[in-house]
């Protein structure tokens, strides 16, 4: 009998993490589930684990064994104004945002350079593209994108994909707490004029965790309909 092929996806307790790990168990994966907390609806396997903890993301790996697919989901954002960030909340983004998934990507390399195969899946955000009112939210969006590149480029030649998606605005909680007139102005570039569903994101987040062709590396999928920020 086949052995089930194994996913672990971060920031699984809801919005797009949440979909993506029904997409992937869907799809006949056994997956992991991990986030800080747990709403309800988990899928799978329950992992509580705080990833601004990134001294012990390399002991943590080592105990799941072997993944076929990472997916990077896992993010924080405040709406603070620029010229009031704190110490504590930039610290917080720049570990759950870009150090926990580096540190889990380079994890997860070495058993997948074994087995010539894998796939690691990073969702950024079109706040990447552009100049963003949540400075170090927009700074690692986009060192998420850049790493994406440097870990295709390293673990390519060893048979491993990694890509990313970057939605727009999404029906989330994180997009739940930005300004109303933050979202009216999102929402005004938008071409269908409506927000994009979490299941949308898990469904490119599952091709590109499973499917997609293999020469398919190193590159983001805009999940956007229009809707850069201005």
């Amino acid at each position: 009998m086949n052995r089930m092929k194994r996913v672990l996806v971060t920031g699984a307790g809801r919005g797009i993490g949440l979909a993506t790990a029904r997409a992937f168990a869907s799809a006949g994966w056994q997956v992991i589930s991990l986030d800080k907390e747990f709403a309800s609806g988990v899928v799978g396997e329950r992992l509580e684990f705080d990833l601004r903890c990134t001294s012990q993301i390399p002991g943590l790996m080592a105990s799941l064994g072997q993944l076929e697919t990472l997916v990077n989901n896992a993010a924080v954002l405040y709406c603070d104004p620029v010229d009031a960030i704190s110490d504590e909340h930039r610290s917080e983004i720049l570990a759950v945002n870009l150090e926990a998934p580096a540190a889990l990507i380079a994890a997860a390399a070495a058993p997948m350079k074994l087995r010539h195969s894998g796939r690691v899946v990073n969702v950024s955000s079109v706040s990447a593209f552009t100049g963003h009112p949540d400075l170090w939210y927009g700074v690692t969006k986009a060192g998420l994108l850049n790493l994406t590149k440097t870990w295709a480029r390293i673990l390519g030649p060893h048979g491993i994909l990694v890509n990313a998606v970057a939605p727009g605005p999404t029906r989330t909680r994180m997009y739940d707490q930005l300004p109303q007139s933050r979202r009216d102005e999102v929402m005004r570039s938008v071409y269908s004029g409506r927000l994009c569903e979490p299941d949308e994101v898990a469904a490119a987040i599952l091709w590109l965790g499973s499917a997609s062709p293999e020469y398919v590396n190193g590159v983001t999928l805009d999940i956007n309909n229009g809707s850069y920020p201005r």
